[in-house]
């Protein structure tokens, strides 16, 4: 009951502050991905290289706005900086033996969190659709997720990915595709108008994205040892727990519509 009321809450959060408005979003996005950021830092000790605080969460925080308010600042150049200065900052630091995986793990977190939100803020104002393309893919990002633990817990016979995640089957992993499916068929289809067979496809890129995004995430936890990301939230552990999934799907959602000029 606490996991079931602790989801409701979370998502009613989420689609209030997004049907809020621009504002709104920004804040959900500062907020989830502050944390998101911070529990990776503390999974990242337990991976055995701690990402630089100082390094991931301006890159992080750079990355998630970089194509909405800090377009105009130059990837390239920020890219640069980092490698230069960051490199360079680890000849000087204590611990400077790790310097390189350090450098590297917090590059790579400041990718992991930040990018997803990038292309959640560039579907999102996108006109004139882009608040029920952004609203679409995570209802079926949450229905891949709802109907693969469904159908995974009561019929689910054959493992997937035992060595990542035992409790996953395959049986689970083709019923949330199929969620996603159902889902996006009937935003792209019903409410948006397009073609039936664009909502289908894009079902099986959200899906099997929004799996592969559980799997990386349960990998990093296998290999820091920890259940969780944090204990955060109640009968959920934490954030990067949640929101693993979601990270992945707007990536593809957002070429995928630019593709085929469906905006």
């Amino acid at each position: 009951m606490v996991r079931i009321l602790s989801a409701f809450v979370i998502l009613g959060a989420v689609i209030g502050l997004v049907l809020l408005g621009l504002y709104g979003v920004y804040v959900l996005v500062i907020v989830l991905g502050g944390l998101a950021l911070w529990e990776f830092y503390g999974l990242s000790d337990r991976m055995g290289s701690r990402a630089p605080a100082w390094l991931l969460f301006p890159l992080g925080a750079f990355f998630a706005f970089s194509g909405t308010v800090l377009k105009e600042v130059d990837v390239t150049l920020v890219l640069a900086l980092a490698l230069v200065g960051g490199l360079g900052a680890f000849l000087f630091l204590p611990g400077r033996r790790q310097g390189l995986s350090r450098w590297a793990m917090g590059l790579a977190g400041a990718l992991y969190i930040g990018m997803p939100f990038n292309f959640y803020l560039l579907l999102y104002t996108s006109k004139p659709n882009g608040l029920v393309w952004t609203l679409f893919t995570i209802f079926a990002v949450v229905d891949s997720d709802a109907a693969a633990l469904l159908v995974g817990s009561r019929i689910g016979r054959h493992p997937f990915f035992t060595t990542i995640s035992p409790n996953k089957t395959v049986e689970g992993a083709i019923a949330g595709v199929v969620g996603a499916m159902i889902v996006m068929l009937v935003g792209v289809s019903a409410v948006l108008g397009h073609s039936p067979l664009h909502g289908l496809l894009l079902g099986v890129l959200v899906g099997t994205s929004a799996e592969v995004g559980d799997l990386v995430e349960s990998q990093m936890k296998r290999i820091a040892e920890v259940k969780d990301s944090s204990r955060l939230i109640p009968g959920h552990g934490g954030v990067l727990d949640r929101i693993d999934s979601i990270f992945f799907p707007p990536i593809l959602v957002y070429f995928y519509v630019m593709l085929f000029h469906l905006l």
